[in-house]
């Protein structure tokens, strides 16, 4: 052991001692230096493999490979093009992984999906009957997913995550009529005989023909109409006031129904998300949040909150811990991302 060899050691330097001071040649110290140091090492070794063995005899030796696996984390990704259509007869259809080409004949209409991912309603020369109306399609979009609609009358529609549009397959009678939830951005086609109007949880916008946002997630305070171009008519579900909107303006109706308008409203943010971008002007930390939770599919915990306000701009297409880590840079807030939850913590 250790201490035996340290003891062989001190009796060899005490007998080195002893023959110099009683005249020994030098040959004997020359030999003792050489014996000295060969023990030297000798206990260097023994402490090694003392120490090496005295660990855990569970881990692996040393001449085992140490192999260390990251933990499986799910990594939260921006959205695409997804979405699901309902028919009349409720029969759905997969539309991110549907084929390109004519997916449905309903009626006098019939329904393809075209290259760039845009699904297109278009009637089939045939004489329209009021029954062509009764096919009544939905298409929704899930947390992480964005489509565009084009509607028989050539209307467009662009949908956000976790939104959907109902609406009837042919236009017919005096009025074009779709419900929506979530949040949708609209460019009507002109008719001015057949008003468009669209009802949206509460409220519900008429147009003739003109490009406009609507905001109506349910988690939101306000349900947001923000027009760009033409004219609206706002009104309330059981309120007979209704606001008309220039462009510029945009509406806000209240869950109990009242109606505000806001003059200078900041149309670029408000369809920021229709061009690949989030825009935030003063926006507080959980409405970000809310949209990041709906385009990155991610639950959100709070352990705690943090009053701030953001004012920037970043693509959709950047990954979710870049964004966090801008919004972590106040140095008053901290996120942690296990599996598809974004916890947030003050700092």
């Amino acid at each position: 052991t250790e201490h035996q060899i340290a003891d062989r050691i001190r009796k060899r330097v005490l007998e080195t001692i002893g023959r110099e001071q009683s005249g020994a040649v030098v040959k004997i110290r020359r030999k003792w230096r050489l014996t000295a140091a060969a023990a030297i090492v000798v206990m260097g070794l023994a402490g090694l493999i003392y120490f090496l063995f005295s660990r855990d005899s569970t881990k692996p030796g040393p001449s085992q490979a140490i192999t260390i696996q990251p933990s499986p984390v799910q990594k939260l990704v921006p959205g695409g093009n997804k979405a699901l259509l309902t028919l009349a007869d409720n029969t759905t259809i997969v539309l991110d992984s549907a084929t390109n080409g004519i997916i449905s004949i309903q009626g006098n209409s019939k329904v393809e999906k075209l290259a760039n991912g845009l699904l297109a309603y278009t009637i089939n020369g045939k004489l329209i009957t009021e029954k062509d109306q009764a096919f009544y399609n939905t298409v929704s979009t899930p947390r992480g997913g964005q489509f565009q609609v084009t509607l028989s009358d050539g209307t467009k529609v662009w949908l956000n995550a976790a939104s959907s549009i109902r609406f009837p397959v042919v236009f017919t009678g005096a009025e074009r009529r779709v419900e929506v939830t979530g949040e949708t951005y609209f460019e009507v086609a002109k008719n001015e005989t057949m008003p468009f109007k669209v009802k949206a949880g509460t409220s519900e916008v008429e147009v003739l023909g003109t490009h406009f946002n609507i905001n109506a997630y349910d988690d939101e305070a306000l349900i947001k109409t923000t027009l760009l171009e033409g004219k609206v008519k706002v009104s309330a579900a059981g309120d007979p006031s209704y606001r008309f909107l220039s462009p510029g303006q945009q509406s806000g109706i209240s869950k109990q129904g009242k109606i505000t308008v806001l003059d200078h409203a900041d149309t670029e943010e408000a369809v920021a998300w229709k061009n690949g971008r989030f825009q935030f002007k003063s926006a507080d930390l959980q409405t970000i949040l809310r949209q990041l939770s709906r385009w990155y599919d991610a639950d959100i915990e709070y352990r705690g909150r943090a009053n701030l306000h953001f004012t920037g701009q970043l693509t959709r297409n950047a990954q979710v811990s870049g964004i966090l880590e801008k919004l972590e840079m106040t140095g008053e807030v901290h996120f942690t991302i296990e599996n598809k939850k974004i916890i947030v913590s003050p700092k």
